[in-house]
């Protein structure tokens, strides 16, 4: 065979070069020149360049693709500009919907061709729960921050309060009965709030927090009730601590025993 036979309309290049074949989108296998840049659908990226123009509702995205690329291809442009993954997407032309498979110019698909793009069924219904529970999540984290805000006061006036019965001063009892029934309307809203995710974590923190205020009025109460109890505690320690190092309690010797006389008067005899 000379080196001007053809093969599909090509001449045959010389036996000493490398020769490299393509595959069109029409299954013709075709020499592949130098220049071009195939990609896995087999067309050329350096091919002659068509708009499509994709709507999805009132929304239109220009696509720019090679003439003879799949809808496969446009699905993966879109999947970019929308961030729908081609599994989610549904490519109309001229009322019929088109597989992924399916190259664009035996659809006859053309330049400023019209494409809709429409979402799978479930890929709607996902994103509705998905912007249901965002807006869930904000709420309920809005509704913990007021909460916040308002045992932050509180928590104020029991640190106020401390002050005061560690100075000595008496505090009448409903200072503290009330700042404990304000405490706990608020553990009650928080128990009221359903939260997930993160909210739920941190509606936990606040009423671990709540709890801990509520715990530290109840110390304070006691002690305002009965301000002589931690220091006559205290002194009773000292005196236990004071016998355990003198190990008598005293500088006086202790008399001694009839069991000691004994023995001395033993030893008397002994002698």
């Amino acid at each position: 065979m000379s080196k001007s036979t053809k093969f599909h309309g090509s001449s045959m290049p010389p036996q000493d070069e490398e020769v490299q074949w393509g595959v069109r989108p029409s299954g013709m296998l075709v020499q592949k020149r130098e220049n071009d840049d195939y990609d896995g659908s087999g067309a050329s990226s350096r091919g002659p360049m068509i708009k499509i123009n994709v709507w999805n509702g009132a929304v239109q995205h220009e696509v720019f693709v090679p003439a003879q690329s799949t809808f496969g291809d446009i699905k993966k442009v879109v999947s970019q500009r929308t961030g729908l993954e081609p599994n989610e997407q549904r490519l109309l032309f001229r009322g019929k919907e088109k597989d992924d498979e399916e190259h664009l110019h035996l659809a006859g698909v053309k330049d400023n061709s019209k494409i809709l793009l429409m979402e799978e069924p479930a890929t709607k219904e996902r994103k509705v729960e998905e912007v249901k529970k965002s807006n869930e999540v904000l709420k309920a984290s809005e509704a913990i921050a007021g909460i916040r805000s308002e045992v932050d006061k509180l928590s104020e006036k029991v640190s106020a309060l401390e002050l005061t019965v560690r100075d000595g001063t008496k505090v009448a009892d409903k200072e503290f009965d009330i700042s404990a029934e304000l405490l706990m309307r608020q553990l009650l809203k928080l128990d009221g709030i359903e939260a997930e995710g993160n909210a739920k974590m941190q509606r936990k923190a606040e009423v671990r927090h709540v709890q801990n205020i509520v715990e530290t009025l109840d110390t304070l109460k006691a002690r305002n009730s009965n301000p002589f109890n931690n220091s006559s505690n205290a002194l009773s320690v000292t005196t236990k601590w004071e016998t355990f190092d003198s190990g008598v309690g005293s500088l006086t010797a202790p008399p001694p025993t009839s069991s000691s006389t004994k023995v001395t008067q033993d030893w008397e005899q002994f002698d």
